[in-house]
C-alpha cells in the first residue's frame, strides 16, 4: 500500500506543480516524469491483477480498477487478456500479448496492421489499439464481455471494469471543461501517450530482441511447448534509474516463473534464482548510465528483423521477409 500511495502523491505532485508553473521548457519534463509514473502506476495495477499486492482479492480488484481506470486501462479486461498470456508465454498461437505472426499471416496482413505492430518506432503506440481490437489473428475486444478471451462467469467483471473506464472519462471531460483543452493536453494527455510507450517497450523487450544479435528466442508449439520452457523464453533488462521507480518490472524472468510474488521480492529471488537456472538464464546488460539507452539498439533492431515465424514446427524462430530484388 506504501507503493501506491508513494505513486499517487509523486503524480498529484508533478500535476500540482507543473499546472502551477505554466512554463514552456517545464512541460517536456513534466510530461516525460508523469509519463513514466502513468507507468508506475500500471504496475500497481498489474500486482493487483496477479493478486500480490495484497491478501484481500476485493482490495486488489478495487485498487487494480481505480488505478487502471485512471490511465485508461479496463483492469478486469486486460487481468484477464494477462492471465492468458502467463499461462501460454511462449507459445506461437495461445499466447495472448506480442506473439508471433506466422508467415501466411504476415502475408496477409493490411499495410497499416504491419507498420503498427511491425515498425519502429509506431509499435510503440500499439497499446491503445490492442485493447481495442487485440492483436492479429485473435478476435474480439478487451472491452466486451462476449469475447472469447472471457468466461461467462467473467461477464460482470469486465462491465465492472467499463463502468470504471466510463467514469474516468467523465472525470477527464469535467476536467477539460473546467482547465481546457491545452491544460488536459499538457496534464493529462500526452504523459499518456508517454505511458503507452513505456508499456510497449517494456513488454515487447521481455520477450524479444536479446542484446546479443545473435541469439535467437525459440517459440513453441505442441509437445515442444512447458509452463518453463516458456517462462525461460522471457528476458530479464536493466532501466537505469527507473528500476525502482517503476517496481522492478526488470525482473521478468522470475515474475513468469512466480507470478504471485510481490514485486518487492523479485530482485532478491531473481539473485537466487539464477544459480538454479545456470546457463538457462540470460544476464541482462546494464545500463552504463542512469538511463537504458543501451535498450533502443535491440529494440530497434528486433522490431526491424523479427517479422514472422514459419507456419509449422515445434520450435520455430523469428525470421525476416526477403528484401525484393533489385
Amino acid at each position: 500500500m506504501a507503493y501506491l500511495a508513494a505513486d499517487v502523491a509523486i503524480v498529484a505532485g508533478l500535476a500540482a506543480g507543473a499546472f502551477a508553473l505554466n512554463q514552456w521548457w517545464a512541460w517536456p519534463l513534466y510530461w516525460m516524469a508523469q509519463g513514466t509514473m502513468f507507468w508506475a502506476l500500471f504496475v500497481v495495477g498489474h500486482d493487483c491483477g496477479h493478486q500480490s499486492f495484497s491478501s484481500s482479492r476485493h482490495l486488489n480488484d478495487l485498487v487494480g480498477n481505480i488505478t487502471h481506470a485512471s490511465i485508461l486501462v479496463p483492469y478486469h479486461g486486460w487481468r484477464i487478456s494477462h492471465r492468458t498470456h502467463h499461462g501460454n508465454h511462449g507459445h506461437v498461437e495461445n499466447d495472448e500479448s506480442w506473439h508471433p505472426v506466422t508467415k501466411s499471416m504476415y502475408d496477409n496482413l493490411e499495410h497499416w496492421t504491419k507498420l503498427g505492430r511491425l515498425s519502429f518506432p509506431w509499435s510503440l503506440f500499439a497499446y491503445p489499439f490492442y485493447l481495442w481490437k487485440r492483436s492479429p489473428g485473435k478476435e474480439g475486444s478487451h472491452y466486451d464481455p462476449n469475447c472469447d478471451l472471457f468466461q461467462p462467469s467473467e461477464r460482470r467483471m469486465v462491465l465492472t471494469s467499463d463502468a470504471f473506464m466510463v467514469g474516468m472519462l467523465g472525470v477527464l471531460a469535467a476536467c477539460t471543461a473546467k482547465l481546457g483543452v491545452a491544460a488536459m493536453f499538457n496534464l493529462y494527455f500526452v504523459p499518456y501517450w508517454v505511458f503507452v510507450m513505456w508499456l510497449d517497450t517494456v513488454t515487447y523487450l521481455h520477450h524479444h530482441g536479446p542484446e546479443d544479435a545473435s541469439m535467437k528466442m525459440p517459440w513453441y508449439r505442441g509437445e515442444q511447448w512447458s509452463y518453463l520452457r516458456g517462462g525461460l523464453t522471457t528476458l530479464d533488462r536493466d532501466y537505469g534509474i527507473f528500476n525502482k521507480i517503476h517496481h522492478n518490472i526488470e525482473t521478468h524472468v522470475v515474475h513468469h516463473l512466480f507470478p504471485q510474488m510481490p514485486h518487492y521480492n523479485l530482485v532478491e529471488a531473481t539473485e537466487a534464482a539464477k544459480k538454479v537456472m545456470g546457463p538457462y538464464y540470460r544476464e541482462p546488460e546494464k545500463s552504463s548510465g542512469p538511463l537504458p539507452l543501451h535498450l533502443i539498439a535491440p529494440l530497434k533492431r528486433s522490431l526491424t528483423e523479427d517479422q514472422f515465424v514459419a507456419d509449422e514446427g515445434d520450435i520455430v524462430y523469428y525470421q525476416k521477409e526477403a528484401e525484393p530484388a533489385t
